[in-house]
């Protein structure tokens, strides 16, 4: 799974959040604070609803859908079709409502699957996590039920709890307090990496550009353009218009190179993701993700 939403080093930093992540564990037999064990969690029931989705109901629902509302259409082309008109639109209405009732018991099934069992536990945890301030590095779209990319709460969204107030400090110790004979050494936190010129410049520039190819065709077609005009009127002034080829061309060599650079921007921001999933794997609370990152793990994971 790569990148968790939250490492069970930061849920344990928390002995509110730890008793209570443990508790729900309880309820479901996994431990949520054991980042194998939330590996492999993910992972399971990943590939468990992507089996849900290839059921043979749903394919089967969606060619019976598509069959009952094409078939009208074909009435005018078939004589025969057209002797029996009622008996066709009858067939066509059945095979529609057979054909929704399939797609329709194919995602509730999808529903059932995702929405209860361990999957629902984890929610609870990263919601219990989110109210108590711990940040959700990423969310992968699916555990909500969204479509990489797609916006909305899901089919499974992440359950929303009040804010809780910080933990109070444990008061410091008097002068007449006696010492203990052996003093155990905090953790040492593990640091999060350092994020890279390069990747904060993918994260301002990963949604600019794509428009050179438009640009450039527009220009080829409007010096086309001027061309044909000229030589239908007899005008010179329209062979003015192939000028605009080779702007279309420096268009197009820019869109490549900026291709080239934001490609290469993507590989150092791919190389940053891993480090994080490292330091997490290593006890660091990684922070959350801008959102090109996460469309960037999305991708990635797919």
């Amino acid at each position: 799974m790569g990148l968790l939403p939250v490492s069970g080093a930061a849920l344990r930093a928390d002995a509110r959040v730890r008793e209570t992540a443990r508790g729900i564990g309880a309820r479901y037999g996994v431990d949520y604070t054991d980042d194998d064990a939330v590996t492999a969690l993910l992972t399971e029931r990943r590939r468990s609803l992507e089996r849900e989705q290839r059921r043979p109901a749903a394919y089967l629902g969606l060619l019976t859908l598509m069959a009952g509302m094409f078939l009208p259409f074909g009435i005018p082309l078939s004589p025969a079709l057209d002797a029996h008109l009622f008996a066709v639109l009858g067939a066509a209405g059945g095979l529609t409502v057979v054909g929704a009732a399939l797609l329709v018991h194919a995602r509730a099934q999808w529903k059932r699957a995702l929405r209860n069992g361990p999957l629902a536990g984890y929610r609870e945890v990263l919601g219990v996590a989110r109210a108590h301030g711990i940040p959700l590095a990423h969310i992968p779209p699916w555990l909500e039920g969204r479509t990489n990319g797609g916006g909305g709460k899901g089919a499974a969204p992440i359950p929303t709890y009040p804010p809780v107030e910080p933990a109070p400090e444990a008061p410091a110790e008097t002068a007449t307090a006696p010492s203990p004979s052996v003093t155990v050494p905090a953790p040492v936190p593990v640091p999060v990496p350092p994020k890279p010129w390069a990747v904060s410049y993918y994260e301002q520039t990963a949604d600019a550009g794509g428009w050179h190819d438009e640009v450039g065709w527009l220009l080829v077609l409007a010096g086309g353009g001027g061309v044909t005009w000229a030589v239908t009127v007899g005008t010179g002034v329209g062979f003015a218009a192939l000028l605009l080829v080779p702007v279309a061309i420096w268009v197009w060599l820019a869109g490549r190179r900026q291709g080239r650079e934001k490609e290469e921007l993507r590989e150092e921001a791919l190389k940053y993701v891993k480090e994080l999933q490292a330091a997490q794997a290593a006890g660091a609370h990684v922070p959350e993700l801008s959102p090109q990152l996460r469309a960037l793990l999305d991708d990635d994971h797919q």
